[in-house]
């Protein structure tokens, strides 16, 4: 093999190997918490997913099921979605609402062919319902949202770390992290 050769195909590795070491996804389940920096447009649209399967125990899911409160997704019995069902466990009822909702935003055209993960285009489209109400997007600025739903409204805050946290219906305060569950 010659230098050039040789030269050429440690360059195409390396690039290879830096473009799947690079998600954003991944990055941001690691850092722990759903965050954002900066402007807020799109800032959930490179979350990792969270499902039955993956991430399917904590805070983050918590966020999710309050988005599914608010814009009065179905349950598996075809209620609408409810402060009880608010419990951080991504289990079957937040499944079947999820792909319910996934058809409701045009994600999907079918219940069939929605996924029911949350994951970049899902999580992605949920921030298109948070409307800004104060603080300032400066990195290290606290700033505040009312995330707008069909049925619902509720409050959110990206903090000055840039981790988002959102407002129970008792009016506790819940970081979004994907390490520990504290809604119930």
């Amino acid at each position: 093999m010659t230098r050039t050769h040789l030269g050429a195909t440690l360059a195409m590795c390396a690039a290879a190997t830096l473009a799947m070491s690079a998600s954003p996804a991944s990055a941001k389940i690691s850092d722990g918490y759903v965050r954002g920096y900066d402007t807020y447009v799109g800032d959930w649209g490179d979350e990792g997913t969270i499902s039955t399967a993956a991430y399917s125990q904590n805070n983050a899911v918590c966020l999710w099921q309050t988005i599914l409160w608010a814009e009065g997704a179905n349950e598996s019995d075809g209620t609408n979605f409810d402060g009880t069902d608010i419990d951080g466990i991504f289990g079957g009822n937040t499944y079947g609402a999820t792909k319910r909702l996934q058809v409701s935003w045009g994600l999907a055209s079918s219940y069939d062919k929605a996924d029911g993960m949350v994951g970049p285009n899902t999580f992605g489209r949920a921030d298109n319902q948070l409307v800004k109400t104060g603080g300032s997007t400066a990195r290290g600025e606290t700033v505040e949202f009312v995330y707008n739903g069909s049925v619902h409204d509720f409050a959110v805050e990206r903090d000055s770390e840039g981790r988002y946290r959102f407002r129970e219906g008792n009016d506790t305060w819940r970081l979004a992290a994907y390490g520990y569950r504290s809604c119930s």
